[in-house]
């Protein structure tokens, strides 16, 4: 596979159950040693994409190729290259923890005296040398979700997918995953599915968000935030005499307006929200010109930086307008 092509590459996925589209005509590519957080509501087609990636499901029509392999034509070369973690991984009750990457290892065809050595590692990077001994079954949800990413990691393929890797874990735990996670950055090409956000925003070099089966938005977070909500806010705590404020505003930044208007307290400060089109650091010229005679005073001034989850509530809401639309009009 040449260096410069993608580690993953769709092409007008499409994927039908019974009449229904649970996956509608979308295209991504996902770079070699990218980190791609792949966002949507429930029932939006993630985990039905994902499947149809490892080759555990096959597509209604599309091209999907792994590594330069196609999914459909070579799938059990496509398996050898990628490491699956589903939402809700079968792991079997009976086994021990070692025992079991000693299975799934030589499924995966890792030879036998790398096998050892590696199985140590990844109980290492997992943080779970002192469950190696127990039986699956009678460990906690948190140790079985990490006994999930040892194996999908077990046999160091190219490319990894994970559905839901930190669901149920606690914030020790998660942060374990998540530096585990950054680690491979560079080194596998990853994508994860999750509802926490904050993680994948923390972990991710891209987003990817899908609705109704098609994608609404990708791009960086940064670049997500620009496209999708084109705005930036600014808080601040102000006494003076509000009525004044527009024209102050206005000589700063023709678009800065007020959004909201607190109630002044006992020492005549209100809470002020400021929204504007410019996404230009506004802070400085603000403070100097609230401060230069204005008859006003500052107690604070900040600007609120749109979240993952604004933008992602954004997008999705955008995307059932859009669809609504289109049914109205037909």
């Amino acid at each position: 596979m040449p260096d410069t092509a993608p580690a993953i590459e769709v092409e007008n996925l499409v994927k039908t159950y019974a009449g229904v589209t649970a996956v509608n005509d979308i295209s991504f590519t996902v770079a070699r040693g990218e980190i791609l957080g792949f966002l949507g509501p429930n029932g939006a087609g993630k985990s039905t994409t994902m499947r149809i990636l490892t080759g555990y499901l096959p597509a209604s029509s599309g091209r999907v190729r792994l590594c330069g392999l196609s999914v459909s034509t070579q799938p059990d070369e496509v398996k050898r290259r990628v490491g699956y973690m589903p939402e809700n991984n079968p792991l079997p009750e009976d086994m021990r923890v070692s025992e079991y990457l000693y299975f799934r290892g030589r499924l995966k065809e890792v030879a036998r005296r790398k096998l050892g050595p590696r199985i140590d590692e990844v109980l290492e990077l997992c943080d779970l040398k002192r469950v190696r001994h127990k039986i699956i079954g009678k460990l906690s949800k948190g140790f079985r979700q990490r006994v999930g990413v040892a194996e999908a990691i077990l046999a160091e393929p190219p490319v990894i997918i994970m559905d839901e890797p930190t669901i149920g874990l606690d914030p020790h735990q998660i942060l374990i995953v998540r530096d585990l996670i950054a680690s491979l950055r560079g080194r596998m090409t990853l994508i994860i599915s999750s509802h926490i956000l904050p993680e994948i925003e923390m972990t991710c070099d891209r987003v990817l968000i899908i609705n109704g089966g098609r994608v609404v938005a990708q791009g960086t977070p940064a670049a997500l935030r620009r496209e999708i909500l084109g705005r930036s806010t600014y808080a601040l705590e102000l006494a003076g005499d509000p009525g004044a404020l527009p024209a102050i505003l206005a000589g700063v930044e023709p678009t800065l307006r007020i959004s909201a208007t607190g109630e002044p307290d006992a020492d005549g400060f209100r809470r002020i929200a400021l929204t504007t089109e410019q996404t230009a650091e506004l802070g400085e010229p603000l403070l100097r010109a609230l401060t230069a005679g204005g008859g006003f005073r500052l107690r604070s001034l900040s600007r609120a930086t749109p979240t993952l989850e604004d933008v992602f509530l954004a997008a999705t809401r955008r995307s059932w307008d859009v669809r609504a639309e289109d049914l109205r009009k037909n």
